[in-house]
């Protein structure tokens, strides 16, 4: 459906090391790098989560950097193209087709970004949809939050509800950090299949942050012992694991190649 977070991507300098990491801290079941440059499949517990891009030494050079980004979901890839540089927005990388669909890079007016795309099913699963990202069930290795940090959360919130229909659905104060404003994608929370619909969460720049980002949270089944297999994977915790309304706890940390993620899960001690 236009607007659902659909894919998830990290662009890694080392595949190995990278699989080797998250398959220990998240519980991924990671494929083989296959093609130029080098693509791997992300598995969680109930289907595909994303994929892993090896990123070349040409990349590099050209100032491509360890990152996750998101993939969102579009009826017409060239439409939103037209309304994303229309609002402000930037063209990081133009519309590529692939065997799964028609998909492009793109940034929000502040600079955050991520990728629109107008998938493919393939034969014979045209109504099957997306668990990459969860709206209702806690599926282990699944997205379960996404959040932006933004020097501007209120044009990012015009932004994202004139390109993809999300709404602000409430908000939490977060004291001299300001407001912490609430996503949904109302077409999700009308149709009653997906729970509330609730995406994620729109926020201000944290001091000493280099920039807007997304940050995608991943469910983990236990947060203290994901924290611990990153410290012995040769990955560092930013902050958390933090306490959370629901009862779960959140984390931040940055892997070894340098990119940035976030785990959300229970704490069974």
């Amino acid at each position: 459906m236009h607007g659902d977070f659909i894919w998830y991507e990290l662009m890694t300098p080392d595949a190995n090391s990278a699989r080797t990491f998250y398959s220990k801290v998240v519980g991924w079941t990671i494929g083989a790098s296959g093609g130029e440059p080098g693509y791997a499949m992300i598995e969680g517990s109930e289907g595909m989560v994303g994929g892993m891009l090896t990123l070349s030494a040409e990349m590099l050079r050209h100032g491509a950097r360890p990152a996750w980004l998101g993939y969102v979901a579009v009826d017409d890839v060239e439409q939103a193209l037209t309304s994303i540089k229309q609002l402000g927005g930037k063209v990081w990388m133009p519309t590529t087709e692939i065997p799964q669909g028609r998909f492009a890079m793109v940034a929000d007016p502040q600079g955050a970004v991520f990728y629109v795309m107008t998938p493919k099913p393939p034969p014979g699963q045209e109504d099957k949809e997306s668990l990459a990202f969860s709206y209702e069930r806690k599926r282990i290795g699944h997205c379960a939050w996404n959040e932006l940090m933004t020097s501007d959360p209120a044009a990012a919130l015009r932004f994202y509800s004139q390109n993809f229909g999300w709404v602000k659905d409430g908000e939490m104060e977060m004291g001299p950090l300001g407001k912490y404003e609430f996503l949904s994608h109302p077409s999700r929370r009308s149709a009653g299949t997906m729970g509330s619909g609730m995406i994620g969460a729109v926020m201000p720049m944290m001091p000493g942050a280099p920039g807007p980002t997304w940050l995608h949270y991943f469910r983990v089944a236990d947060i203290d012992a994901a924290k611990a297999a990153i410290e012995a994977q040769g990955g560092r915790v930013l902050n958390g694991p933090n306490e959370i309304p629901g009862g779960d706890f959140s984390m931040n940390g940055v892997d070894p190649q340098g990119a940035v993620f976030a785990l959300v899960g229970a704490r069974k001690g």
